[in-house]
């Protein structure tokens, strides 16, 4: 008989569930559902089950569910994922009622230190993400989804952005490399995502084909808010075109880079000196202050080396980046940390930045420190220090933004 399974069980699985879907051949439809909280919301899963099933117009079948405490919307997207899988022309949609918490709007102008990555298809690592306090969190839908749970990781995020509480995050999704990512893009625009990454860019043209894709969308499903984005530099030819990437859309907000393929690429291995990328690097710099938006550096891929992590912080701030991918919550305070302003770097900004405010006050066009003269992106540039040491928690001596 044909049977078919969406999501993930066994003794080690949190926060997911297994469902299966087995032809019956006989009239109706047949439920044996085993849950870890049968006794508490037995009531609700069934109730969830059998609505899907009159969605879907799904009969004929045994549903099972092996349950180890998903939540309502993983359950219904593993749901969805199997009775697409049983019959693919259910191509309808079941939309979990929204969470108002999950829905803010996106800010063009924000820090973006840390940006941690949550493996799509997973659910248990989105859940609480937003406790640790990271800018942003990245839904990916890429390299961490195995190519057979594409379909299945794609419906799972969909969900998340609609119903989990970030906490002020930032949320993003990495897509996956074009063309399968403008079919990600169905899924997740409509439900509020606030920055698309795309990776392995290598054109403008492939920035263009994204933000096309998201504004037909958009305009399909009226949405106001814009989407914002931030390519991902994993190759020598994404590094040789950084500058005509980064000025490809006033859509984006960063440029950023990808080392493990990067360095793959051109046929050498990563190291912690990082002699091997530090053309690349420099280019994703440039071509990003060159564009007027952020350069975020790669990952730290050791979540046991703290001191690592501060060093690897520390260049990527001495080369301009403003920001870092991050794989463990465990690496978002030490980061914060270590970009940081130093004391030297705060007080600097604070005496630009007030005679910014003297000189507005007076009314005068021209801002001046001693005797030097203070152009508009050094006054943006201490304006940023300054939000990062208030973000720090660093005293702001009364200084106003």
């Amino acid at each position: 008989m044909n049977a078919v399974t969406a999501g993930t069980s066994g003794p080690r699985v949190r926060s997911d569930c297994l469902v299966t879907i087995t032809e019956t051949g006989e009239e109706g439809r047949n439920l044996k559902i085993q849950s870890k909280v049968m006794s508490m919301y037995g009531d609700s899963i069934h109730s969830l089950v059998n609505d899907m099933l009159d969605t879907f117009n799904l009969t004929g079948v045994l549903l099972e569910i092996d349950d180890q405490g998903a939540l309502p919307y993983t359950m219904a997207a593993r749901i969805e994922t199997a009775i697409k899988r049983f019959n693919p022309s259910k191509t309808g949609v079941y939309l979990p009622d929204t969470n108002p918490a999950a829905q803010r709007e996106p800010v063009r102008e924000r820090l973006r230190r840390s940006r941690l990555y949550l493996p799509g298809n997973d659910p248990k690592f989105a859940i609480n993400a937003g406790l640790h306090d990271p800018d942003g969190v990245i839904l990916d839908l890429e390299d961490s989804v195995a190519p057979t749970e594409k379909d299945a990781a794609r419906i799972l995020v969909r969900n998340t952005l609609r119903c989990v509480d970030f906490y002020g995050s930032e949320t993003m999704v990495r897509i996956n490399q074009l063309p399968l990512g403008l079919e990600d893009l169905e899924a997740v625009i409509p439900e509020g995502v606030h920055v698309i990454l795309i990776p392995k860019c290598e054109s403008a043209e492939q920035v263009v084909a994204v933000e096309e894709r998201i504004n037909d969308i958009r305009i399909r499903c009226g949405r106001e808010a814009p989407v914002f984005l931030m390519p991902i530099i994993e190759s020598a030819a994404g590094a040789f075109k950084a500058l005509e990437i980064a000025t490809a859309s006033p859509s984006l907000v960063g440029l950023t880079i990808g080392l493990e393929d990067y360095t793959a690429d051109i046929g050498t291995q990563r190291t912690a000196e990082g002699r091997e990328s530090f053309w690349a690097r420099c280019q994703v710099v440039n071509a990003a202050r060159a564009a007027g938006i952020q350069p975020i550096d790669t990952v730290f891929s050791d979540v046991s080396d703290e001191e690592g992590l501060r060093l690897s912080v520390l260049e990527a701030k001495s080369l301009g980046f403003e920001g870092k991918g991050l794989i463990h919550p465990r690496q978002i305070r030490p980061t914060h940390d270590t970009f940081a302003p130093t004391q030297e770097e705060y007080a600097r900004a604070k005496r630009i930045v007030d005679a910014f405010e003297d000189a507005k006050a007076r009314g005068l066009g021209v801002v001046s420190l001693g005797s030097k003269m203070i152009d508009a992106p050094v006054v943006k540039r201490a304006q940023y220090t300054l939000r990062m040491a208030k973000a720090a928690g660093m005293e702001m001596g009364g200084v106003e933004e």
